[in-house]
């Protein structure tokens, strides 16, 4: 007897309705308001706190599911709602993910609780690699962190620039050089406790989409961080270098580590965003008419329909995959995290875009939702990895070559 199975357990069921209501009756209702003022939306967050779904234990339970399913669901439900205020609440996530994939049990356990706080004192964590020329080409960072070894403290410079809530966050986990000679196999990763001196926010951006997300670049001017805020510890660090230097293999790039547990989650903010572009067209065709009868009633509509039902749940498979593979310890070997974040994002930005067509004029116009949530997609084929880069990513996985 086969033990495969697509079905929900109980707990799973009830985690999704619980997020599908606050995002239905919080965060969507919310969503055009806080997109036109560009702010991170402390009320919403606060809430979020407050019932429980931005907290440590619900984000270890989550982390804890054995089926790896249940943070994809919860991103899907909630960026349903609307994928800026859903970033703005899990934005500290990916910081989470930082310190999980690179950091010891004691780190851990000392800084992720950090990340999110207490409901009555709500705190934000960031996560920084991108700098002003080392986007996708991650191995030509140029901030530097080195060591001073009389006080035992590792000392930061450098600016990072595209960091969701940069500058903000009471907790940053940053990946910087600590040998330039090495490329990426000379980086490691820092945590900068709140109220450092030496960081400071640079400029904030102004987006075309998911506009409640706060993003701008952080700037380290001789940032002091203890020896202890290096994930993963100097040990293991001076371990890898000196393998790095004998030209032996080394163990994950401190980067990539993070983006391999990220991707199915972010895969799964843009599923949810398609899934609230389909729904909400279906329902529209279905009431708007034109030459007497409703518009579903004509193929045009309706196969599109079909196409885009279709498009986001073959999205969905290959985030639920890719999750599953990761919570299993099963090796991506075909690049199967890629894989769900690019087919995901690239699904919610054309499916959302058939749905601006449904609606005809109405579509582009911000008294519906649907020119927001195009807006909104559009990043998933750009942050985490663009696109190009997760093809890089599959293409050598699956020929053994190093393709450039």
């Amino acid at each position: 007897m086969s033990d495969f199975s697509l079905e929900l357990n109980e707990d799973q069921l009830q985690i999704q309705k619980w997020v599908h209501e606050f995002a239905e009756t919080v965060a969507r209702p919310a969503g055009a308001e806080w997109d036109e003022r560009e702010e991170t939306p402390w009320p919403i967050i606060q809430e979020a706190a407050r019932n429980g779904l931005y907290s440590f234990d619900f984000i270890a339970q989550c982390f804890a599911d054995p089926t790896g399913q249940l943070m994809c669901l919860v991103n899907e439900e909630l960026s349903w709602g609307d994928a800026g205020i859903s970033l703005s609440i899990f934005g500290s996530t990916l910081a989470v993910a930082g310190i999980y994939a690179n950091g010891t049990p004691e780190q851990l356990a000392e800084w992720i609780p950090q990340c999110y706080g207490t409901a009555d004192d709500v705190k934000l964590a960031a996560f920084g690699v991108s700098e002003a020329d080392a986007g996708s080409d991650v191995s030509s960072l140029k901030s530097r962190a080195v060591y001073d070894e009389a006080k035992d403290e590792w000392v930061l410079n450098g600016t990072k620039t595209w960091i969701t809530n940069g500058g903000i966050a009471n907790t940053h986990v940053l990946v910087l050089s600590v040998d330039p000679t090495l490329g990426s196999r000379g980086q490691a990763s820092f945590v900068v406790p709140e109220g450092t001196p030496g960081i400071s926010q640079g400029q904030k951006f102004k987006k075309m989409g998911i506009r409640a997300s706060h993003t701008a670049e952080v700037v380290l001017e001789d940032c002091r961080v203890p020896g202890r805020c290096l994930l993963g510890g100097k040990e293991k660090l001076d371990e890898r270098l000196a393998r790095a230097k004998e030209g032996k293999r080394t163990s994950t790039q401190a980067a990539m580590a993070t983006f391999e547990a990220s991707r199915p989650i972010v895969g799964a903010q843009a599923v949810g965003i398609a899934r609230a572009a389909y729904e909400y067209s279906l329902d529209y065709a279905k009431e708007r008419k034109q030459f007497g009868r409703a518009i579903i009633e004509n193929q045009s509509i309706a196969f599109k329909l079909a196409d885009m039902k279709m498009r986001t749940d073959a999205a969905r498979l290959l985030v639920q995959r890719a999750a599953w593979m990761a919570s299993t310890g099963k090796k991506f070997e075909n690049g199967e995290g890629s894989m769900s974040k690019v087919f995901a994002g690239e699904t919610a930005v054309w499916v959302t875009e058939q749905a601006i067509q449904i609606l005809g004029g109405y579509g582009y116009v911000r008294d519906y939702p649907v020119e927001r949530w195009h807006r909104d997609s559009k990043i998933y084929t750009i942050f985490e990895g663009t696109s190009e880069i997760q093809r890089l990513v599959i293409s050598r996985a699956i020929s053994g070559i190093h393709i450039n």
